[in-house]
């Protein structure tokens, strides 16, 4: 099991046609491979979920949140606000989500749909984490529904089922026929 989301995959050949003469002849087309499913809505759920970059926002936080209760309202690091070093770790983790997405993906994972769906959920969990950035209009009992509410809704995003190459590759030029080696007479 991947870290992201991973992608159904559709066989690679299509099924064979039924016979008109009862079975007796066997079809020269290959089997089909079986499907692969991909993530359910639970686990899509879970891997939506931008964890490793919440973790580290949550150790960011604690310092500056740290740093708001010694100093008050007018707290300051290095010269400059503590909330605008917040805002500024916000986005810092919206931006390293997708990246973080990119750096972890496999082959079968749908990064992309990862990355987006992971970056617009990463202020949720900020928010009922309790970052300082949101510190000013945080409310607990609103952070709670606004997280169920989005997790259970992302679950719903699915990516698009993956399509074998060799199979890409038959539709793209169906007038291709079967090629012939070099040498090799039919």
């Amino acid at each position: 099991m991947g870290r992201l989301v991973r992608k159904p995959k559709l066989p690679d050949t299509e099924p064979a046609p039924s016979s008109d003469f009862g079975g007796m002849f066997q079809s020269r087309a290959r089997p089909a491979t079986s499907a692969e499913p991909g993530d359910d809505y639970l686990t899509r759920m879970v891997k939506y979920i931008p964890a490793e970059i919440v973790g580290c926002s949550m150790l960011v936080n604690a310092i500056l949140a740290q740093a708001m209760a010694a100093g008050g309202g007018t707290a300051t690091m290095a010269g400059f606000s503590v909330t605008d070093i917040a805002v500024g770790a916000l986005l810092v983790g919206l931006i390293l989500t997708p990246l973080f997405c990119w750096y972890v993906r496999e082959d079968g994972d749908a990064w992309i749909v990862n990355a987006v769906v992971s970056t617009i959920a990463f202020p949720f969990w900020s928010y009922l984490m309790g970052a300082v950035a949101f510190a000013k209009f945080h409310d607990g009992n609103l952070a709670a529904i606004l997280i169920l509410t989005f997790t259970a809704v992302s679950g719903l995003v699915a990516p698009v089922p993956d399509r074998a190459k060799q199979q890409e590759q038959k539709s793209a030029n169906p007038k291709d026929g079967p090629r012939l080696v070099e040498g090799l007479t039919a």
